[in-house]
């Protein structure tokens, strides 16, 4: 019998999660997902780290959301009176992050005094289905991102770690003409600064808060045949601004205009690949290179933007020019961040971005990489999360079938654990 596709499961799932859900959030932190208790995955075809030999039969020992010990079965003791996940036949490696996300859906209105249940089992189909232990939300209402993280980090919701723009800076008038409508029914005044001290400003309003990353549009589309670059010196404001408070700039940069004041103001990743830009060239790349600009490719995007289009031609070739720009960018030895959108497209499964991604030559172990140690390298957290060794934090995901094999096969997801405890399923 044929498999039913993800998307379909996580859907007929939904329900039986929202009584789940109901259960494991009226249970405390201790005995909803083992607490402080010891969990000993066993079984397991273990891959450490994306270069990293992978480890047969191996056993990962959990205490205190920290990673005890990780090797062989004959190797590694278990512990008596652990809790065991018998993982055999299964693949174990550090959880995931999604580089790319936003809280833009009406469901996350209010997010301080919705139930409990509800977002638990609203970030678990958006997200821990996936097996992303950690999310950047690039662009929403801060206040419900901001409520939604406090629920987490309590306990009382349970869901990924989430980090969030300190702020959005648009060029002046340049609001892009999809977020239009998402103004007006949210009652928001963007940030369009009009010269450098503006900039500062705005990035100083946030100064020593926890938020987390700057976003710039540093080409915007105020219309659909219209893309407004921001200027220069007011990009390169804003992030010096940012990167003297430790925090890391992304950019959405649309064309190839927005590509240069991107790379010439120092920011740090690009939101996007470039859908209306041309090819990147051999000395673009360099350039993004010698700035140590990283990349999340967002190619689902291109396809999902253009659905139902009464013309597939120029969304084919949009999203096939983008694909040749990550081929570009990764074979030169560019770093990659992988992400989706989520959130602007409400399609979250991720399966056709880990396809693009392979299209344009990138191995499993590439992949593996975007998912884990790239993001945890380029926010300067690799000392304790993004590989599966001992002494660095217990965010795993457990896979049903090895992604080595196939590249669908990253979104056959079992169990998804953070800081040592299941966070997917929600009944477990």
């Amino acid at each position: 019998m044929k498999a039913l596709p993800k998307s379909v499961v996580v859907i007929i799932a939904i329900a039986a999660l929202l009584a789940a859900a109901s259960i494991a959030t009226a249970q405390s932190a201790s005995t909803r997902n083992t607490g402080n208790a010891t969990l000993v995955l066993t079984g397991a075809k273990i891959y450490p780290s994306p270069d990293a030999a992978a480890i047969p039969d191996g056993v990962v020992v959990i205490r205190n959301g920290k990673i005890a010990a990780v090797g062989k079965r004959e190797e590694v003791t278990i512990p008596r009176n652990a809790k065991t996940l018998n993982c055999t036949g299964m693949i174990v490696t550090a959880g995931f992050q999604n580089s790319h996300v936003h809280f833009m859906e009406p469901k996350w209105n209010k997010a301080e005094t919705q139930p409990a249940p509800r977002l638990s089992t609203q970030l678990a189909s958006m997200f821990t289905v996936y097996g992303f232990t950690t999310v950047v939300d690039i662009g929403s209402i801060f206040p419900n991102t901001s409520a939604l993280r406090s629920r987490i980090e309590s306990g009382e919701v349970i869901g990924p770690r989430i980090i969030a723009p300190i702020a959005i800076l648009y060029p002046p008038d340049g609001l892009p003409i999809y977020i239009q409508e998402f103004r007006a029914a949210n009652s928001w005044t963007p940030d369009e600064p009009a010269t450098p001290e503006a900039a500062i400003n705005i990035v100083r309003r946030y100064k020593g808060e926890s938020h987390d990353i700057l976003k710039l549009f540093t080409g915007s589309f105020v219309t659909y045949q219209n893309i407004k670059p921001m200027p220069l010196d007011v990009a390169r404001a804003a992030v010096d601004e940012a990167h003297k408070e430790g925090r890391l700039a992304f950019a959405h940069p649309s064309n190839d205009e927005g590509m240069q004041v991107a790379i010439d103001a120092g920011v740090d990743i690009l939101a996007h690949t470039a859908s209306a830009g041309g090819p990147w060239s051999p000395a673009l790349v360099d350039n993004m290179k010698k700035h140590n600009m990283a990349v999340v490719p967002t190619l689902k995007l291109w396809k999902y933007v253009f659905m139902g289009a009464p013309d597939q031609a120029p969304a084919e070739q949009m999203l096939q020019n983008c694909v040749e720009q990550l081929k570009t960018f990764s074979s030169a030895g560019g770093q990659v961040l992988f992400g989706t959108d989520v959130g602007f497209m409400i399609d979250y499964d991720p399966v056709d971005e880990y396809v693009y991604m392979n299209r344009a030559g990138l191995s499993p172990m590439q992949i593996l990489a975007a998912l884990t140690t790239a993001p945890t390298a380029r926010f300067k957290e690799d000392d304790h999360r993004g590989r599966v060794a001992a002494g660095l934090d217990a965010d795993l995901v457990v896979l049903g079938s090895d992604p080595a094999q196939d590249v669908r096969h990253f979104t056959d997801v079992r169990y998804t654990i953070r800081q040592g405890k299941i966070i997917y399923p929600l009944s477990h």
